[in-house]
């Protein structure tokens, strides 16, 4: 039954979504511990105390019984109070100790809980002189005072214990959200940020060392990112010479469908090397954004136009953004070929104040895409149908950084539509910011 419990527990759990903090499950524990504690002192200091008072009323009971027995056996009668000659309601463990010749006290415990005290003595005519004494109404006050005393302190012990212990565990809860918070913001792509310097604090215990540790992590992962940053631009840098060359013999060849498919080619592979080498520069951080006000609706009609006259631009807000027009111009321009290459038409592009919408009505974007954002080599379709090397959401993604601003990608689907059902088409927005990006280190335009 128990082991049932056991593994029932952690599931039911788990199914109700129960989550406690560090902080209240260390307050628990020393709550716990110190409850155990000062429950086991409190038993041992109530036995302590009322066993010591017993005592002293047992010898009490022995003097005043040595006291009768002197007088009784001086004067021959019984003259001392609470004491009687052979008691039928002496105890039989306590008679039988008298009838070896021996003096003692007994205790017997009353159904309410009040112990007695028992005196005997035998006398040399053979009675037994016996006194019977109740435990005092002050002894038994003292033992509850001491009661009381202990429970308060039982209960100061408790809750001082769960005080410590919020302050204790809020403190070291503290330090791990702030690391959690640091390595979140190492794997959103900040890898300027070290977790030892984001918990700060003096002392040093076993927090620090996770977050030396993640450190030497992202120190390390930052290292090899970069020399992969710098193989892929230095290689893509060496393909673009024999590539230019390749393109230009490909252009002095006699015209015809050979010719077509080597010019093609060389293009494409020209576009790729272009590509690379941008993605390899978004990467470094090094990009720069050159801001200028525009009116956004008009800029992305006259763009779109100028692309493909057949899409559909509609503005519902005009906004004046302070942007980079070129690198916004790629951004557009890339979500565009991807709608196209990807997707189905109509493709529409939808302006409403600074957010622009790219939709198509295609398959919709693959779930690892919408999950983990544009990846390298990894086109916008499921099935990696049509043409393209799956740079163009990777340098869009980039591109938007630097400007300052967030692109996201969903797909739409009919209302209660079950998951396995194929998407009506798919969506990517582009959000501007509201300010300038200055913290992307862009810079304005002189006019």
């Amino acid at each position: 039954m128990r082991g049932t419990l056991r593994r029932l527990l952690p599931a039911r759990l788990e199914q109700t979504g129960i989550r406690t903090g560090l902080r209240w499950k260390l307050s628990a524990a020393i709550a716990f511990v110190g409850a155990l504690v000062a429950i086991a002192l409190s038993l041992v200091v109530h036995n302590a105390a009322r066993v010591s008072m017993l005592d002293n009323a047992r010898d009490l009971a022995d003097d005043r019984i040595q006291i009768a027995q002197r007088n009784y056996e001086q004067i021959g009668r019984v003259n001392f109070p609470g004491v009687d000659l052979n008691d039928e309601n002496l105890p039989a463990e306590l008679r039988d100790k008298v009838d070896h010749g021996r003096r003692a006290t007994f205790v017997t415990d009353e159904p309410g809980g009040r112990p007695d005290i028992w005196a005997a003595v035998p006398l040399k005519d053979g009675s037994v002189l016996s006194l019977h004494t109740g435990f005092t109404d002050r002894s038994t006050d003292i033992l509850n005072d001491l009661d009381q005393a202990l429970v308060i302190g039982s209960i100061a012990v408790v809750l001082g214990g769960s005080a410590l212990g919020v302050l204790i565990g809020g403190r070291l809860s503290s330090r791990l959200r702030k690391a959690a918070t640091a390595a979140g913001q190492v794997a959103s792509g900040e890898t300027d940020v070290r977790v030892r310097d984001a918990i700060g604090g003096v002392v040093r215990d076993e927090t620090d060392d996770l977050a030396t540790a993640m450190d030497a992590m992202t120190d390390a992962l930052q290292q090899r990112i970069e020399a992969e940053r710098r193989v892929t631009a230095d290689i893509a840098h060496e393909l673009r010479t024999p590539v230019t060359g390749l393109l230009t013999a490909a252009e002095l060849l006699p015209p015809g469908r050979p010719t077509e498919l080597v010019l093609d080619r060389a293009k494409a592979m020209r576009t790729l090397v272009e590509d690379v080498l941008e993605v390899a520069r978004l990467d470094s951080a090094s990009e720069r954004a050159e801001l200028q006000d525009i009116l956004l609706g008009e800029f992305v009609a006259r763009r779109v136009a100028a692309k493909d006259p057949d899409i559909e631009v509609r503005i519902v807000h005009e906004s004046e953004v302070t942007t980079d027009p070129r690198r916004l111009e790629r951004v557009l321009f890339n979500l565009l070929a991807n709608a196209a290459r990807h997707g189905r038409p109509p493709i529409e592009v939808t302006v409403e104040g600074r957010v622009i919408r790219v939709r198509d009505h295609g398959p919709g974007f693959p779930d690892d895409l919408l999950a983990d954002g544009p990846s390298r080599f990894r086109t916008g379709s499921a099935d990696r149908a049509g043409h393209g090397h799956g740079l163009g959401l990777t340098i869009a993604a980039g591109q938007a950084r630097v400007l300052g601003a967030r692109l996201t990608f969903r797909n739409i689907r009919a209302a209660g539509a079950p998951p396995h059902r194929p998407a009506e088409g798919a969506v990517a927005v582009l959000w501007l910011p509201e300010h300038a990006p200055t913290n992307t280190g862009s810079y304005p335009m002189m006019p």
